[in-house]
Order: C-alpha cells, then structure tokens, then sequence
C-alpha cells in the first residue's frame, strides 16, 4: 500500500494536460512557507531579467536594498543589493512549476535577454519537461512543467518503481489521508 495520494486541490499548480491555464499571478500577503533570497550586485538589472525574462511580477520592493519577486502563490524570491555575488553558477537549482504551454515562451524570453542563458527544454525520467536558466545573478533556475500522465509510458513505469501509482481523479476520497 502507498501511502501518496493525490492532493492537487492544495497547489496552485493545475492538473497536467495539453489545454492546463496557468493560475494568475498570485498578488496576495501571506506567510511564505519557502522563497528564495539571492544575492546580486545589480538589483535592477536582476529584477528586470525575473519579471521581463522568467514571467516573475514585482510584489514590492524596498529600494536600493530588496526587490520580492513573485510569479504563483507560493513561487517568491527575495533579490538582495550585495557587494559580491557569485562568479558562476552553483550546483544547487530552484525550480518553478509552469504549464507545458509556457516553457517555450519564457525560454525564448530569457534568451533573448541572454542569449546564452538558456538550456533546453529536456523531457525528465519523472515525466516533466524542464528548461534552466542562468540569470544574471548566476542563479540557476529550472522552469519545470509537468506532462500529461500516460500510464503505459516509461515514465509512469519509473514513478511506479518509486511507489508512485497513477493518480487519482482530482476530487478523490482521500479517507484518513485528508
């Protein structure tokens, strides 16, 4: 028995397929329960990348010191003024969920920003396709989105591998789960 079950009701992010909408920018105050700081020494030029390149809005912003970033409920940012950044991309990523139909417009929109920011987009073992950008910052970031769920696939074969069956209908009974 799994002890996973299906509890997309809770996410901004909507249920995968071809036609999913991307939720509005989520433009309320709440107690984040994870963000992201990252330092830079260029708080506008960052900013710009975020909201122009990865579809980020700027929640508010504290100037010359703080700009807090936020594309859905739950996906904030904190860029802070730093005297000394990083010189190159670190091992560790954040991602962000997106919908399948968004990736290939903010890639292009983050390359044509930095033409050489961008890698892919790529299909993953866990059924979702991903692209990575390097910001101006040398954050590294990963747009992911997930694809819709084919149980005969591979994908579904390696998340099957891990305990994870194919999920439930949205709505489910989750019993003592819920």
């Amino acid at each position: 028995m799994s002890d996973y079950y299906n509890a997309f009701e809770i996410s901004p992010v909507p249920a995968p397929g071809p036609d999913a909408v991307p939720p509005e920018p989520f433009r309320g105050i709440y107690g984040m329960p994870a963000f992201v700081t990252i330092p830079t020494t260029d708080l506008a030029g960052s900013a710009d990348f975020w909201v122009r390149g990865l579809g980020f809005f700027e929640l508010f912003s504290i100037p010359g010191t703080l700009v807090h970033l936020r594309r859905w409920a739950f996906q904030d940012v904190l860029l802070v003024a730093a005297p000394n950044a990083v010189e190159r991309p670190p091992a560790m990523s954040v991602s962000f969920a997106c919908v399948l139909g968004q990736l290939d417009g903010l890639a292009e929109a983050c390359r044509a920003l930095r033409p050489e920011s961008v890698e892919g987009p790529r299909d993953t073992p866990w059924n979702t396709r991903d692209v990575e950008v390097i910001t101006p910052e040398n954050a590294r970031v990963v747009l992911t989105a997930a694809k819709p769920f084919d149980p005969e696939s591979q994908e579904a074969r390696n998340l099957a591998d891990m305990g994870i069956t194919a999920p439930e209908p949205i709505g489910a009974d989750h019993g003592t789960h819920a």
